[in-house]
């Protein structure tokens, strides 16, 4: 029996990419650093002022900070548990768990604004709005930075993702606070401000279950939704010199790290080498798997298939 994970017959399996979050570790570093700052500024600020809708954003804003945190967090131990023998898969996982528990942190968030809104439509509050306008408006400014530092990690790295999707929530919340600020200052409506708040707890709601649909989904090792797994099981079958496929897997390790393994039953005269070669570029070529564990069987070969699970 023979077996092949990742590359050639020279078993190079060095990556030549590092992890996606790794690579863009200096801009989740950056990120941080504004959030951090500016979430101080606009809880102090949402307290002055009396905004709900500052608040709200403020709490959006925590999220970013504890999310970019975790994100940090997260890609340092899983660099350092890379190095330990008895994780064999690294530490990857501690990334899609960051972005889950940074789901489940919005989810928390959202509904504390949804419930203080409520309550304030009962109860109107007087809000300052000219302080209020300012602080929104230098907010919009450190979530568009944040947003061109993050945007090239986010189609990379689920937990990158995580941490830019509150960043353009937390963009758009800024601009809603500034045109509830405007509109008090003209108005003097006192409902503005508790809708607004509303507004930017709700916005957040469908793309933090989307996050938290993504992340529980790799955590259950579930094939990534971009395979069909009978087409790739088909594909195999299909190779010269191929007579059985079975104890087929395909999952997701972390962001960018997708893994298949399966046993591939030979006829008799086949040569491995050639199995393994045809096997290996057919699954980077068409489903872009460049991480694989083939084990290659001959055909009177008994005893692999009973441990199919």
């Amino acid at each position: 029996m023979s077996g092949d994970h990742g590359s050639g017959h020279g078993h190079d399996h060095s990556s030549d990419a590092r992890r996606a979050g790794e690579r863009h570790r200096g801009r989740l570093v950056a990120a941080f650093a504004l959030a951090l700052g500016y979430f101080v500024v606009e809880v102090v600020g949402g307290f002055l002022t009396n905004s709900l809708a500052l608040l709200s954003d403020a709490g959006h804003m925590l999220t970013d900070v504890i999310g970019v945190g975790m994100a940090l967090a997260a890609i340092q131990l899983a660099s350092r548990g890379a190095r330990q023998p008895s994780h064999t898969f690294g530490l990857y996982r501690l990334e899609i768990l960051a972005a889950l528990a940074n789901a489940v942190l919005l989810f928390g968030v959202s509904f504390w604004v949804l419930h203080e809104a409520w309550v304030r439509l009962h109860e109107p509050a007087r809000v300052h709005d000219l302080p209020m306008l300012v602080i929104a408006a230098v907010g919009l400014a450190v979530n568009a930075i944040s947003f061109f530092l993050l945007r090239e990690g986010a189609a990379e790295s689920l937990n990158v993702r995580a941490a830019y999707l509150e960043v353009v929530a937390d963009a758009l919340g800024s601009v809603a606070t500034i045109a509830a600020a405007v509109t008090i200052q003209l108005t003097q409506w006192p409902w503005v401000d508790p809708i607004v708040g509303a507004g930017i707890g709700l916005f957040i709601l469908p793309r933090t279950w989307r996050l938290a649909g993504q992340a529980v989904r790799i955590l259950l090792q579930a094939a990534p939704a971009h395979i069909d797994v009978e087409a790739l099981l088909a594909d195999l079958a299909d190779l010269p010199g191929v007579v059985d496929v079975h104890d087929l897997h395909v999952w997701t390790l972390t962001s960018d790290m997708e893994v298949a393994s399966a046993h591939l039953m030979i006829a008799k005269d086949a040569d491995t080498h050639r199995v393994l070669d045809s096997a290996r570029a057919m699954l980077r070529l068409r489903y872009k798997l460049e991480h694989a564990t083939l084990q290659v069987e001959p055909e009177d070969h008994t005893g692999c298939a009973e441990l199919q699970w």
